[in-house]
């Protein structure tokens, strides 16, 4: 099963990517959770103390690594170098356990400019497409606010598109831009988590903007999310975020257990 969530800044899509991981790996899968946003935090939020975090490096930094698997320098440009590298025992060597879950941290490829093709960037590409068309184990993907990472063949192996929004403007024109640059690569149907909800009238306008038919489920506003962020402490924990993640993870399951029909 492989998910890739997405969404706006701030909107929690880091603080249920964490949670779900939490879930499934509490219902006896094999999960592997992917920190694909250049803002990396999942770690902080499947609740890794600051010295575990500051103990991994990302992919995209392991300039040794980048070096042999692709036969070029790090950061070269313009040279020749291996556009297929071998990515296949990347999962298991370089991903850090922790309640239940394992952690790969992708990293980002700072290029000084956009489309460009660098060997850091080719191996990342590569990795991310043997996560979702070979890796055998619950895959959840924490994305940036698009699906550039993903390519068009990759892209229709994903289960589910997630875009996790809240009861605002902003949030749902992401959604909408998800939505087209999903529809370009052949995904059709890409799936929606409210969050933050307040009362009745949040709900009505998610549901409203994004359609019924697309919609997960809804997580309520909680101060307990806040007060876990600041005492570095997993949202997962508090008893009431337990229980919701899990209807969403039941919802998510079902979904994918329709579309492999």
């Amino acid at each position: 099963m492989k998910i890739a969530l997405t969404g706006k800044g701030g909107v929690g899509k880091t603080t249920i990517s964490a949670s779900l991981s939490r879930y499934f790996a509490d219902e006896g899968y094999n999960v592997l959770t992917v920190d694909a946003d250049p803002d990396a935090n999942l770690g902080l939020a499947l609740g890794m103390s600051e010295e575990m975090i500051a103990e991994i490096v990302p992919i995209s930094e392991m300039k040794d690594l980048v070096e042999e698997r692709t036969a070029a320098d790090t950061g070269s440009f313009g040279s020749m170098f291996r556009m297929n590298p071998e990515v296949a025992d990347i999962p298991e060597r370089y991903a850090k356990e922790f309640n239940g879950v394992k952690l790969l941290t992708m990293g980002t490829v700072d290029t000084g400019g956009s489309g460009c093709v660098c060997p850091e960037h080719v191996l990342l590409k590569m990795l991310m497409s043997h996560l979702v068309l070979y890796q055998k184990d619950v895959v959840i993907m924490d994305m940036e606010a698009g699906i550039e990472h993903l390519g068009r063949g990759t892209a229709g192996a994903v289960d589910a598109f997630i875009v996790v929004v809240e009861p605002g403007v902003r949030s749902i024109q992401t959604f909408h831009k998800v939505k087209s640059m999903a529809m370009d690569i052949g995904v059709k149907q890409v799936y929606v988590i409210g969050n933050k909800i307040r009362n009745d009238g949040d709900i009505a306008f998610i549901k409203e903007k994004v359609g019924d038919e697309n919609i997960i489920g809804f997580l309520n506003y909680r101060d307990a999310i806040s007060e876990s962020d600041r005492n570095n402490q997993s949202p997962y924990d508090d008893p009431a975020m337990k229980e919701d993640i899990a209807v969403l993870g039941k919802s998510i399951l079902a979904i994918v257990d329709e579309k492999k029909k």
